[in-house]
């Protein structure tokens, strides 16, 4: 009896030594597990279950003056899947259950998407290929929301989706050269998009979200780590219904007349506001690979020329304001002029010595007689004169790729640039500069900065990065009047005087044919040919410049005088620009 207690004792005394062996292997493990290697361990099960995601911020839109959307946002989504957790499962529809296969379901998606349901499956089956256990792969790229929506409703277990905005451009081609065009990433790439792309940027968030071993996010896991932030929107100067007719009218005569390019461009007198710039060709940003890479550009800005002879006003003011001569100063003009520099001037065809005037020299558009007075002045003086009308450098506009056209310091010129540059050669200006000449002359002599975006509004309404809207007297209100007056004797005197006819508003105006430089130093065949002009002429409101690069059918500015007698007449129209009322100066031409 005294043994089988003995022996009892040490079976449980046995069992105890064990159980506490068992126990404290357990509170060691435990202690590992929830002490030791806590952190470790959730950080790796978060990462198991944990995915994070960018939440894409709207791209701030750009707008026309009166609030038109020219670019903006839309929701897109592309739609995902988890490959290893592709299986069928079970549908619940108005109470019946169903057993959806996977090559039912990826019929169901194609059938949204636009692709086949073996295309679907190839998807999970690659992916599946080349690692057993992924667990992404996409299935369609930026479907709409209409898609997303029906793809939802399929309440497929395996689908998940992601928000990713995409640009649109709701006008099209309408202003299209301006606005530019974003990347199909969303990076901006040319245009507004690319010079305002520090108010337009967005900055993105993210996001984290917790799924079952299904690959099914788990409902209110959600978690916001970084707020996306929207852009800002750019609001721009344009009026996007007259950008569309000048665009219009301006295609309509380059075809017509086989131009390779051409540009106009309408400003504002009194605040230097760009109302439209049109281009040909253009590019509509929504189909941009549509339009060749040279044309996606706005040439407004970005292709300097040799202005020729619309240049000649901006001599003829300089004259004026340095009390060097008035409209009725007189000079012989002959077809061939030889300064004492050993320059060589001629005009573009024979004729005997004219008695002209300086209105008479505008009228004519003679080079021997604009010389005559141009060389009034010092080549200093002259250069002077085009830098404060804003010759040789960008404008304010902030278009990106702008150029400044080539202006050379007068001491750098040779003795032939030095009367070129009267009569708009030797130098190059591009379009807008160009339209700037012009409503400095109209403005009483002050050049106002040119303006393409108002300023950058941000959601809260405030407006930033606003243009400066200070103007600069270039020349006197008087040397500006009087030249306006010339400019108006051009409109009813020139050769294009039936051309570009504007019944009830007075008009100054002035043509410019100049030679197309080859890329080499000389010349091409082809010729550039402009008309710049303002009206009302008594009380100017607008300008307006129209080039055609090469019109092969009607190479000269009979060419472009269409457009500007269509185009000035449009603006006027949609802004009830009040009638001239007094009559026009009587300046002559000769002596």
């Amino acid at each position: 009896m005294a043994k089988t207690n003995m022996s009892s004792k040490r079976r449980v005394a046995a069992t105890v030594v064990v159980l506490f062996a068992i126990i404290g292997l357990f509170v060691v493990r435990l202690v590992d597990i929830q002490v030791v290697r806590a952190d470790t361990l959730s950080a790796d099960s978060l990462g198991n279950r944990s995915v994070e995601n960018t939440v894409y911020g709207s791209r701030g839109e750009i707008l026309d003056a009166d609030g038109v959307v020219l670019a903006g946002t839309v929701m897109r989504y592309d739609v995902q899947l988890s490959p290893k957790n592709a299986k069928q499962f079970t549908r619940t529809v108005a109470g019946v259950k169903s057993t959806i296969t996977v090559p039912e379901a990826a019929a169901e998606i194609g059938a949204i998407t636009g692709q086949t349901g073996e295309q679907i499956e190839a998807i999970i089956a690659d992916a599946l290929a080349d690692n057993p256990k992924s667990d992404f792969a996409y299935v369609s790229k930026q479907v709409d929301v209409d898609a997303f929506r029906a793809i939802y409703a399929l309440d497929i277990p395996w689908l998940t989706f992601a928000k990713n905005p995409s640009r649109v451009y709701p006008n099209g081609a309408v202003a299209g050269n301006l606005v530019g065009f974003t990347s199909a990433a969303g990076e901006a790439q040319a245009g507004l998009e690319l010079g305002q792309d520090a108010c337009l940027a967005s900055d993105n968030g993210t996001e984290t979200y917790e799924r079952g071993a299904d690959g099914v996010r788990l409902p209110e896991s959600t978690v916001t780590t970084k707020e996306a932030v929207d852009g800002s929107d750019v609001i721009t100067t344009i009026d996007s219904d007259l950008n569309w007719f000048v665009q219009q009218a301006l295609a309509e005569q380059a075809q017509a007349t086989g131009a390779a390019w051409g540009t106009v461009v309408v400003q504002e007198v009194k605040t230097g506001k760009l109302i439209a710039v049109a281009d040909y060709p253009t590019v509509d940003p929504n189909n941009v690979s549509a339009t060749e890479a040279e044309d996606r550009g706005s040439r407004a800005f970005t292709a300097p020329y040799e202005p020729g002879s619309t240049f000649k006003a901006l001599t003829a003011a300089s004259v004026i304001d340095a009390g060097l001569a008035t409209p009725n100063s007189q000079v012989v003009a002959p077809y061939r002029y030889l300064p004492a520099n050993g320059a060589d001037v001629n005009d573009s065809s024979y004729h005997a010595d004219l008695r002209l005037t300086l209105t008479g020299v505008l009228i004519d558009s003679s080079n021997t007689g604009m010389s005559k007075f141009g060389e009034l002045l010092t080549d200093q003086q002259r250069y002077d004169y085009m830098t404060k009308f804003g010759v040789g450098t960008v404008t304010e506009s902030g278009f990106p790729a702008e150029e400044s056209g080539d202006l050379r310091a007068a001491e750098d010129w040779d003795n032939q640039t030095a009367y070129a540059t009267m009569f708009g050669q030797g130098l190059t200006t591009t379009a807008v500069q160009v339209s700037s000449i012009y409503q400095t002359i109209a403005n009483g002599g002050v050049r106002m900065p040119v303006q393409l975006v108002s300023g950058c509004r941000a959601a809260d309404g405030t407006l930033t990065e606003v243009p400066a809207a200070e103007g600069t007297q270039v020349v006197s209100a008087s040397a500006a009047r009087d030249t306006a007056d010339m400019l108006e004797m051009v409109y009813q005197q020139g050769w294009l005087a039936n051309t570009w006819k504007i019944p009830g508003y007075r008009v100054a105006s002035k043509t410019g044919t100049a030679q197309m430089p080859d890329g080499n130093g000389g010349y091409t065949k082809g010729y550039l040919v402009s008309v710049s002009g303002f009206a009302p002429a008594d009380d100017p409101q607008y300008v307006v410049s129209v080039s055609l690069a090469d019109p092969v059918n009607m190479n000269s500015s009979a060419a472009s005088a269409p457009i500007f007698q269509e185009v000035m007449s449009q603006v006027l129209k949609k802004y009830r620009a009040v009638p001239s009322g007094a009559t026009a100066p009587d300046l002559s031409g000769s002596w």
